[in-house]
C-alpha cells in the first residue's frame, strides 16, 4: 500500500500551499516554510499547488505556468523540500503524465462526477483526492468512489469543500464527513474553498478568510482525517484565491489549534 496513504488512515494530515504556482521562489519557498512547519508540529503536511487553474471566473484570469512548466516547479519543489505534492488534473491526458511527478492527483469540484478524469486518475495508481461538488449531497459521492474501485483503486481520498446555497455563498454541512466516511476513504476538510464567494467580485471569487479558523476547529471536532488550506505569503496579493487564503506566518499557531483539538477522541 502507498505509504502516504498508509499514513492517512492512521494519522490526521494537512494539504497546504498556494492555489496556483505563480513563480517557482514563491512556491519552492512557501513549501520550505510548510516542511519546517511539519517538522517542529510532527504533522505530515502535503504541498499544494496547481499548475492550471482551468476554472477560474474570467477568462483574463491568471490560471499558471501550463502542464510542462509546472511539472518541473513541482517536481524540484518535492525534492527541495522533502514534501509530498498533489496537484490538480482537468483532463484525463494530463493524469500520466502528473501521476509520475506528483504524490496525490487532486480532482476538482466541478469535475467530480466526470468519469474518464476519474478512471484516469486512478489508473495511475497514485492516491487521488476527489473534491466534492458544491453542487452535490455527500452520499452523491459514492458512485465516484465506485468509478475508480471498478479498476482496481482504493486509494482515495474525498474533500469536503462547502454546498452551494442560493447565489454566491456556500455553507458547510459537518454531517457530510462523516456520511463520506461511511465510503471507507479519509475524509479531508477545505477549510479556504469553503469560506470562497464564488464570483463574488464580478469577475473573480470572492472570500471570508477570517472564518477559516472558525470551520477549520468545527472539522476537526467533527473527527475529519485531514485538513486542506490554501496558504500565501501575502495573500492579498496572491494571484489566485487570495480572499480565501490563509498567511503563511500565520499557519502554524493554526495548526498547533487545530492538532489539539485533534487529539480529542471522537466518534465519527
Amino acid at each position: 500500500m502507498n505509504e502516504l496513504f498508509k499514513l492517512s488512515l492512521t494519522r490526521h494530515f494537512v494539504i497546504a500551499g498556494p492555489c496556483a504556482l505563480e513563480s517557482f521562489e514563491l512556491a519552492r519557498d512557501t513549501a520550505l516554510e510548510l516542511a519546517a512547519i511539519a517538522g517542529e508540529l510532527g504533522l505530515p503536511i502535503v504541498f499544494k499547488s496547481s499548475f492550471d487553474k482551468a476554472n477560474r471566473t474570467s477568462v483574463t484570469s491568471f490560471r499558471g505556468p501550463g502542464l510542462s512548466r509546472g511539472l518541473e516547479w513541482l517536481g524540484r519543489i518535492r525534492e527541495e523540500s522533502g514534501l509530498p505534492v498533489i496537484t490538480d488534473i482537468h483532463l484525463p491526458e494530463q493524469a500520466g503524465p502528473v501521476g509520475e511527478v506528483v504524490d496525490v492527483l487532486q480532482i476538482p469540484a466541478f469535475l467530480c462526477r466526470q468519469t474518464d478524469l476519474l478512471v484516469a486518475a486512478a489508473q495511475t495508481g497514485k492516491i487521488v483526492n476527489v473534491k466534492k461538488g458544491q453542487f452535490l449531497a455527500p452520499w452523491d459521492m459514492q458512485p465516484a468512489v465506485e468509478k475508480m474501485r471498478s479498476v482496481g483503486h482504493d486509494k482515495v481520498w474525498l474533500t469536503e469543500r462547502g454546498a452551494s446555497f442560493g447565489y454566491n455563498n456556500l455553507v458547510v454541512d459537518f454531517r457530510s464527513l462523516a456520511i463520506m466516511k461511511e465510503f471507507a476513504c479519509p475524509v479531508v476538510f477545505d477549510a479556504t474553498h469553503s469560506v470562497q464567494i464564488p464570483g463574488g467580485l464580478g469577475s473573480a471569487s470572492g472570500g471570508r478568510r477570517e472564518f477559516v479558523p472558525l470551520l477549520a476547529r468545527a472539522a476537526a471536532a467533527a473527527g475529519c482525517n485531514g485538513l486542506f488550506m490554501e496558504v500565501h505569503p501575502d495573500p492579498d496579493k496572491a494571484l489566485c484565491d487570495g480572499p480565501n487564503s490563509w498567511p503563511l506566518r500565520t499557519t502554524k499557531t493554526l495548526l498547533k489549534e487545530l492538532m489539539a483539538h485533534w487529539s480529542v477522541p471522537h466518534e465519527c
